[in-house]
């Protein structure tokens, strides 16, 4: 039995319900729903009952996400992708997480491929479905995480018809993705889900796949490819005359400084080993904070246009800076004269910034340990210490200043000293974008803790769904999104999501009810204030009505309390701050 589609309003005719074959009706035949001629139809899917067809193209793409390694997919199902929607269903090994937004689905994909390293996936329908994609998907290439979009697509019969959400879905991805490619037959399907996942793993980045919805339902036998023959991730390895040239250069000069960035991430105790043996300081990037413990004598914190100013301070009187895993965009912070040696596995970004003496091109981790094991330890340099913890001090007793500040509205440098009291030292913490970044960069003490942003686009609304996946992919770690009420504001229809999900994750919403970073760069630019300015609703009350909990706090004495009740929880929580409208981070204390 078969089932006919009307092509003008996708009303299925199905024969088994029905009782008629199609080809018997007669040609006055109208459809029922909405007066097409009988002409209007096509044949849909395959023919029930052919024992022959076996498995369809969407059973096996879903199956070679199996092999893979691939666990969840996030996203929104509809009339392109409805075939593949119920294989993941039927194949019973991924988890399919259903969102509120599209852009949320991409978001959650990218901070998966940030915490993991691991592809993560999402999924849409054709037209504003894709759309919706885009700046989730942007974010994980700029940032370079792995992460893998299905695009369902109108059926391949009706492509550049201008079909009911036709676009052209290759255009809209092609600038900005490692791989784009439409699955146009089912002898294509594993190659190029395979070949997708290779792209996304090689830089890393984004790879995408349009999948029209008639191709999906094809009939494919073939079995899955093995990743474990096809798929190899090997990190290359310094070379040795690149390692002997950073020596030479480390060991001609005394007061020595590490940076280190997002490929520096998983190596901590080397960075650590480094920095003891040449009696120097370490400053980190936004992305890679909490790579080291804060607390560690060697920290200075972060180093960049969000960070400390005393990270800054520290790299003033240095001969020489270690690059590690990271371009660097503020190379002005680094000051003129200075040699550079600039370690990165990608050979485009060593010298993009700025000049070096010494370029190393390979794993972050390879270089570390080829370095610490060919340098001597040397002798402390008593007055270049002495400097870095005068400032370290001087910031220590800001940081103190600020835990007893119990003004009304609230500080929002209180808020990230009472978050650091509360917080566990393994927890993840996802943090959005605006003046509350600042707040968090500069004056949160990591100590264990991991925490991600969206670093490179910078967008808005990324904390949330980040939150949710590192909830998914880290069952019993406590998780912390920290976000401003503009950038919540923009997906907060998700916290839903960690609700019907079971997500115990913690919204803590710095409310001021202002774009306040928008109004610091209208001030910078001689603009008056303008547009930045909004009501919102009862953070707390919407998060009790979704099912979760909410704390207001308005009274600085109650935010240990509310922080403490909500990390306690097994509920997700929104944490309502109505912090000090006009106290901003750039108002920091100067240091003379």
């Amino acid at each position: 039995m078969a089932r006919f589609r009307c092509t003008v309003c996708n009303w299925v005719y199905d024969e088994e319900v029905e009782g008629v074959p199609f080809a018997d009706q007669p040609d006055s035949y109208t459809c029922p729903s909405c007066g097409a001629p009988k002409s209007a139809f096509v044949p849909e899917g395959i023919v029930r009952g052919d024992a022959a067809i076996g498995t369809t193209v969407a059973d096996r793409m879903v199956e070679q996400l199996v092999a893979l390694g691939v666990e969840c997919v996030y996203g929104i199902p509809g009339d392109s992708n409805l075939p593949l929607v119920d294989s993941i269903r039927r194949n019973g090994r991924i988890r399919f997480v259903l969102t509120r937004h599209e852009e949320t689905a991409a978001f959650m994909a990218a901070a998966h491929g940030k915490m993991t390293d691991k592809m993560g996936v999402c999924m849409s329908i054709a037209g504003p479905g894709a759309t919706n994609l885009v700046t989730g998907l942007m974010d994980a290439q700029a940032d370079r995480a792995p992460a893998l979009g299905l695009v369902g697509q109108v059926a391949e019969v009706y492509l550049g018809s201008s079909a009911f959400q036709e676009i052209d879905q290759l255009e809209l991805f092609h600038p900005f993705t490692e791989f784009a490619e439409t699955v146009a037959r089912p002898n294509q399907a594993l190659r190029l889900t395979l070949n997708a996942a290779k792209h996304a793993y090689r830089q890393p980045g984004v790879s995408i796949l349009s999948t029209p919805t008639d191709v999906l339902v094809d009939p494919l036998d073939e079995a899955a490819l093995d990743p474990g023959r096809r798929l190899f991730l090997d990190l290359p390895c310094p070379r040795e005359e690149q390692i002997d040239r950073a020596v030479a250069l480390i060991k001609k000069h005394g007061r020595a400084a590490i940076l280190a960035g997002w490929g520096a991430r998983h190596h901590g105790d080397l960075l650590l080993k480094l920095a003891s043996c040449l009696k120097c300081p370490i400053a980190t990037t936004s992305r890679a904070k909490g790579a080291i413990h804060e607390t560690e004598r060697a920290s200075v914190g972060v180093l960049g246009s969000i960070g400390s100013k005393h990270a800054a301070l520290a790299l003033q009187d240095v001969e020489l800076v270690i690059v590690i895993g990271t371009g660097f965009r503020h190379a002005q912070l680094i000051p003129a004269g200075t040699k550079i040696v600039q370690i990165d596995i990608d050979p485009t970004r060593i010298g993009r910034t700025f000049d070096i003496d010494v370029g190393i091109v390979g794993d972050a981790g390879a270089a570390l340990e080829m370095l610490v094991e060919r340098l001597e330890p040397r002798e402390e340099d008593t007055s270049f210490w002495k400097k870095i913890e005068t400032f370290k001090a001087q910031e220590a007793a800001e940081f103190e200043e600020e835990a007893n500040d119990l003004s009304k509205p609230i500080n929002p440098g209180y808020v990230m000293q009472a978050l650091r009291r509360n917080v566990a030292d393994d927890a993840i913490i996802t943090v959005d974008v605006g003046d509350h970044t600042y707040w968090f960069y500069k004056r949160f003490v990591c100590v264990g803790q991991r925490t991600f942003l969206s670093a490179n686009i910078a967008s808005m609304g990324f904390a949330l769904p980040a939150a949710l996946a590192a909830a998914l992919a880290y069952p019993g770690k406590q998780i912390v999104c920290l976000t401003g009420d503009g950038g919540f504001g923009m997906l907060m229809a998700d916290f839903t999501t960690a609700v019907r999900e079971e997500l115990p994750i913690n919204v803590i919403v710095m409310n001021d009810e202002r774009l306040k970073n928008i109004k610091k760069e209208m001030a910078r630019d001689g603009y008056p204030e303008f547009g930045i300015s909004f009501p919102n609703p009862d953070f707390a009350e919407f998060a009790r009505s979704s099912g979760g909990e909410g704390y207001r706090v308005e009274d600085p004495k109650d935010l240990d309390q509310a922080l403490a009740s909500a990390f306690r929880s097994k509920k997700p929580a929104i944490i309502d701050v109505i912090v000090d409208r006009e106290k901003m981070a750039a108002s920091a204390k100067r240091i003379d």
